[in-house]
């Protein structure tokens, strides 16, 4: 597998090798390099409401495929754990239930809901038995309002505030624990491309005014601007005058504006979409080298603002950024593409996320 390598500097820097989006290898190496040590979105609070609520759950369904619990013990603590027996690797909870313990269906081990072993049937006579393996593996919850997040290899050096913090300062005045979750708002869509192709599109707002023409007659492209942190960015929507646009809090950074969206990406592959209506947290799975699935999931702590300004319309501006995405995967394959330059100005997330791509590979 090749080393990649993107210049810090943008001015000079060339896009990523374009073996990524073609290149199986790569969509496999990304399984244990990119998805497994970084956070993904695990649920919500909603889910694992009352004492003892059990939510199974598959981890990028069809990529990971990892099966994963939600619990919720009589403390009121919320659990993540492998939703696997620890001795022969039955699933331990098929369905959304509720329960005061976890107990295999296949030979009755018992586990309580923090994961930890309680008992088994007929091992007496087994030797050293129970050790701290016989316990389901418990993996890390950050808890942000009502939404989850989960990482496989306990996060690493990649912490919730590394990934999470610069994004909750900007916009922690929201009501994040008034979302609601809206599943007829909501939506997968099958993508005929490479996850990180989708990713890059939505890293810049230069296609905009080419692209999405319902989008642009909302956003003052001019104001449009891009912050880079270490693992997210923050895309900045500024409204035109008589748009939705936020009420903003004296001591925000951009109180005196008229923001009408905030679109944050956070590595490698979610993408948090605040409109004064409630958040389109949209998460990128990758499927193949060449496909990907797109969840929008829409929560809302406003309805009277829905489909209006820039969180208006988001299916159609969907089918836009589809169209171009895999018109992209069927061009890169030419024997005549390998790289490309970047725009200083409109593409400074996108050369963010390649430099990130090129140090995980």
């Amino acid at each position: 597998m090749q080393k990649f390598i993107v210049d810090p500097q943008i001015a000079r820097a060339r896009t990523i090798d374009k073996t990524v989006y073609t290149d199986a290898r790569y969509v496999e190496a990304a399984k244990e390099k990119i998805f497994a040590p970084t956070w993904q979105y695990a649920g919500t609070t909603d889910q694992v409401k009352e004492t003892g609520d059990c939510h199974p759950f598959t981890l990028l369904e069809n990529y990971l495929d990892e099966p994963l619990l939600l619990t919720k013990d009589k403390e009121g603590i919320i659990h993540c754990l492998s939703n696997v027996c620890t001795h022969r690797g039955n699933l331990l909870v098929y369905e959304p239930c509720r329960a005061g313990q976890l107990r295999c269906k296949y030979h009755g081990r018992l586990f309580e809901l923090d994961g930890s072993f309680r008992s088994m049937p007929e091992f007496q006579e087994v030797e050293d038995f129970p050790s701290e393996e016989d316990h389901l593996s418990r993996l890390p919850v950050f808890r942000w309002g009502k939404l989850l997040f989960t990482s496989l290899q306990n996060a690493g050096v990649l912490s919730a505030e590394t990934m999470f913090g610069d994004m909750i300062r900007r916009v922690g005045w929201l009501p994040m624990d008034k979302l609601e979750y809206r599943p007829d708002l909501s939506k997968d869509y099958e993508v005929k491309a490479n996850w990180a192709l989708y990713c890059e599109n939505y890293l810049e707002g230069f296609h905009i005014p080419f692209v999405h023409a319902g989008l642009n007659a909302v956003l003052d492209f001019g104001e449009y601007s891009t912050e880079i942190y270490p693992y997210s960015n923050l895309q900045l929507g500024i409204g035109k005058k008589g748009d939705s646009c936020f009420e903003l809090p004296v001591d925000s950074p951009d109180y005196g504006r008229q923001v009408s969206a905030y679109y944050f990406w956070v590595f490698p592959n979610m993408m948090f979409n605040f409109y004064p209506w409630g958040l389109s947290l949209n998460l990128v799975q990758p499927q193949s080298a060449e496909s990907c699935k797109v969840s929008f999931l829409s929560f809302v702590y406003d309805a009277s603002k829905l489909n209006q300004g820039a969180g208006s319309g988001l299916d159609t501006v969907e089918m836009e950024d589809e169209e171009v995405v895999e018109k992209v995967q069927q061009g890169i394959r030419s024997r005549f593409y390998r790289h490309g330059r970047y725009s200083v100005k409109h593409e400074k997330g996108t050369h963010h996320f390649h430099s990130l791509l090129a140090k995980f590979l």
